[in-house]
């Protein structure tokens, strides 16, 4: 594990310190999503924020999460390039939902 990602352990301890965001695309939201998480699938979220349109808070953690792993960790790599804190979730929403 690196720190720009979050086990499903740790994000139990600290979900009301953080701002969940969902990247996966919208029928796989409709199956269910991580409690309080917004939605804003992967490239929206990659050509809202690269033109400013979509801002997130700068004094909380972002943690995003896709279906396994993999856009949330492209997630995290673009949103830190905007100096962004955010990590992925490990595992994503099928990890969230297997121990929950």
């Amino acid at each position: 594990m690196t720190n720009d990602e979050i086990t499903v352990d740790e994000l139990k301890h600290s979900l009301k310190k953080v701002v969940l965001v969902d990247v996966r695309e919208p029928e796989e939201y409709t199956q269910g999503s991580l409690p309080g998480a917004m939605h804003k699938p992967l490239g929206e979220l990659i050509r809202d924020t690269g033109k400013g349109i979509f801002v997130l808070p700068r004094d909380k953690e972002i943690v995003c999460y896709c279906a396994a792993g993999v856009r949330g960790k492209i997630a995290v790599d673009f949103l830190r390039t905007k100096s962004v804190k955010a990590r992925n979730l490990i595992g994503g929403y099928y990890a969230w939902k297997d121990k929950n």
